[in-house]
């Protein structure tokens, strides 16, 4: 568990193109040697355009550079951040101010940064956090913390070792007061029998995440705790197979809780890395599993369904729920670096009241590597009354020897506003940019 989350934190340390784009999986990897770097520039024609005659069009040129440092398994930086350049539109100055109004914003120029490792007894991550689950992931999962468009904050998270303790402690803004918890997780085998041969065969797991509501515009607080179970029934060479069992709740809300049993497993072998989970989940009062999800920051504001209520306060249908994620690498090649051939990360939860919830994002790489296409989907509510979509595609193709590449992405946004209401817009961009990856 502890090294697929730090493998997932430095491949968070790729450029990452803002709210605009798709955050393609299938970016040619960093460099692999220790004091090594990547320098990249990007230039894009970029317009937002409103839907249901809503606002106005407003067109934009992007500039964005970026910069990776390589400092071996212990260190590692990127920074960049797309500059907006206005061409026309309704607002004022040359440079686009809504994406540095706030302290928050100044956030998106930290991409990745880490310090430490898996090894390590601590580990610090600070930047952009897209399909992120803490730990046992039952309070968060699958989050992001950009997917409101005019929000850009760095977030981070802590890792630590001691003894028969593994923690993890995260925020989704280290600027603002806005999305923290932490989850604990104490290794039984360790403590009945001493250091086992192989750490997290039986664990015992508290966590517990709190909104403060106070960045990227108010909305209501929320807290959430969880007690999580997991076993290792079952390990051989390159494959692992776990139970686990946890309940919740919302403290200071009575009668508001939920249960969860479920299974997964892990495979990994020289072209392929798998993991698949399935969970029955029981909802009431208004909790649920999955609570921040990748959904998390437009529904804080305005959740699903016709009541026009931000999630806190939104009710929610007792009832029981099927929830499967699988998460796929494969590459042709036995490459042993982040670039695989397909990647696809692919989460879905049915409700017993005719709910259907889906998220995912797929990304393949064609033609020696040189042409790659990124898809990513969100459906919430489907099945219900104002069920809420989005999608963006990229594609990215390669030549000149793979240092200048072409690019071209498209998709649809929701902006919270003031009202508690979310405007629907869509966006596309076309451009060129240059590299030292190849």
């Amino acid at each position: 568990m502890c090294t697929r989350g730090w493998v997932v934190l430095w491949l968070w340390l790729l450029p990452l193109r803002g709210e605009a784009t798709v955050p393609s999986d299938s970016e040619p990897a960093p460099p692999t040697r220790s004091g090594a770097s990547l320098a990249r520039l990007e230039v894009a024609t970029l317009t937002f355009q409103p839907r249901a005659g809503v606002g106005a069009d407003e067109g934009f040129v992007q500039v964005e550079p970026t910069l990776i440092l390589d400092g071996g398994a212990e260190f590692g930086l990127n920074l960049g951040a797309p500059v907006r350049l206005r061409l026309w539109g309704e607002g004022t100055g040359l440079v686009s101010g809504e994406d540095w109004d706030s302290l928050s914003d100044w956030g998106q120029v930290v991409r990745g940064l880490k310090l430490g490792s898996h090894n390590a007894p601590v580990g610090v991550w600070f930047g952009a956090l897209e399909s992120y689950s803490l730990l046992s992931a039952h309070l968060v999962r699958r989050y992001s913390n950009r997917s409101n468009p005019g929000y850009h904050p760095a977030g981070g998270f802590l890792t630590g070792t001691l003894g028969p303790l593994y923690t993890q402690a995260f925020a989704s803004d280290v600027l603002g007061a806005r999305l923290m918890g932490a989850e604990v997780a104490l290794d039984v085998q360790h403590v009945l029998f001493g250091q086992p041969h192989e750490q997290g065969r039986y664990t015992l797991a508290l966590s517990a995440v709190h909104d403060w509501g106070r960045a990227g515009g108010h909305a209501p607080s929320v807290t959430l705790a969880q007690l999580d179970g997991t076993a290792v029934v079952l390990v051989r060479p390159g494959f692992e197979a776990h139970v686990l069992a946890g309940w919740g709740g919302r403290p200071g809300e009575g009668g508001a809780w939920g249960a969860v049993v479920g299974a997964g497993v892990d495979a990994l072998t020289p072209t392929l890395d798998l993991r698949l989970r399935l969970e029955v989940r029981r909802q009431h009062g208004g909790f649920r599993q999955g609570f921040f999800g990748p959904d998390y920051e437009l529904a804080r504001f305005r959740a699903v369904g016709p009541d026009g209520m931000p999630l806190a306060d939104s009710p929610f249908p007792d009832g029981y729920s099927i929830f499967s994620e699988a998460e796929v690498g494969w590459d042709a090649v036995r490459y042993g670096g982040l670039q695989k051939h397909l990647k696809l990360s692919l989460g879905a939860e049915a409700f017993s009241w005719g709910r259907f919830d889906v998220d995912g994002r797929v990304a393949v790489q064609l033609f020696a590597r040189s042409f790659e296409v990124a898809l990513k989907g969100l459906g919430v509510g489907m099945g219900q009354p104002e069920a809420r979509y989005l999608g963006s595609a990229e594609v990215r193709w390669r030549f000149l020897g793979g240092k200048l590449y072409a690019m071209g992405t498209g998709g649809t946004l929701l902006f919270p506003t003031s009202e508690g209401t979310l405007r629907p817009g869509a966006f596309a961009s076309v451009g060129l940019g240059v590299d030292n990856a190849r």
